[in-house]
């Protein structure tokens, strides 16, 4: 087993937090907006407020990022929104 010299693991820590994942949901002509913010409630904890400010970014912007984190984190917060029937992708935060 190889394991990497302890600088390389500092570098590779702080680039994982200087640089996060984002969860993106996207538009759709599918769901209610009162679905989504529900969805945003219960999924994510968010206060209604904030799960509506996001609900209108996504239905007048076309997206929203609605969490960040890690790449694990933020595949299964993409998942979940796909169980939810919600249009979501991930991408590391800077892009």
């Amino acid at each position: 087993m190889q394991t990497l010299p302890d600088a390389l693991v500092e570098e590779e820590e702080k680039t994982d937090v200087a640089d996060p994942w984002v969860t993106i949901v996207w538009n759709d002509p599918v769901n209610l907006m009162s679905y989504v913010t529900y969805v945003f409630e219960s999924y994510f904890g968010h206060p209604r407020a904030k799960a509506e400010k996001l609900m209108k970014q996504v239905h007048e912007q076309g997206r929203a990022v609605v969490s960040t984190g890690s790449l694990e984190a933020m595949e299964v917060d993409v998942q979940a929104m796909h169980g939810f029937g919600l249009w979501a992708t991930l991408q590391r935060s800077g892009q």
